[in-house]
């Protein structure tokens, strides 16, 4: 089968569905967001990448610090509406519960299944974009949402967000273990 080139734009997907948490102005404040990955073991940390015109990219370098949420697919309508407004003009701190942490200035969302709190540890500026790297304070979330004491993706229910068709999806069926199913191929 041959190969044919669609463009620049061809996204890795799918992306995990989040909400970023700021404060803003002793509000909490929250964007929708899909460009974020792990970038470290120990000290646990993850980065986001978000565009430098948005509000929360102002308040990430204002707080130095940031929460990341993961919400379940029962919450995506608040979700893409956290993404379809600004908090520079709307007031989103009363769409969910918020709670604070360890650090008391990274708002997180008491209905989603599981929350990062971050302390910023680096922004690398891009022509439109930053990325921020922030390292992992704390992790919250609930008994329910735990098999043997780790988060159960089935039990989060995530969303996942594809691009660039930019749809929502559901996660599927676990299809192997990782760093075990390829042990058959030896």
């Amino acid at each position: 089968m041959e190969k044919i080139n669609i463009g620049k734009n061809g996204f890795i997907y799918p992306m995990p569905v989040a909400l970023l948490g700021t404060n803003a102005n002793d509000k909490a404040n929250f964007m929708a967001l899909g460009w974020l990955m792990r970038a470290n073991v120990n000290p646990p940390m993850l980065t986001v990448v978000v565009n430098k015109n948005h509000f929360t990219n102002k308040l990430i370098r204002e707080n130095k610090t940031f929460s990341v949420n993961f919400p379940d697919t029962e919450m995506i309508e608040k979700t893409d509406y956290c993404g379809l407004v600004s908090g520079e003009r709307e007031d989103k701190s009363k769409l969910f519960n918020v709670f604070y942490g360890e650090l008391k200035t990274a708002p997180m969302i008491e209905e989603c299944p599981l929350s990062l709190e971050c302390k910023l540890v680096d922004i690398y500026e891009m022509p439109t974009n930053d990325l921020f790297i922030g390292e992992i304070i704390a992790t919250y979330t609930e008994e329910q949402y735990l098999t043997d004491g780790k988060p159960d993706i089935k039990k989060i229910n995530p969303a996942a967000l594809t691009m660039p068709d930019n749809n929502y999806w559901n996660i599927g069926e676990n299809i192997g273990k990782a760093w075990n199913i390829g042990k058959n191929l030896k």
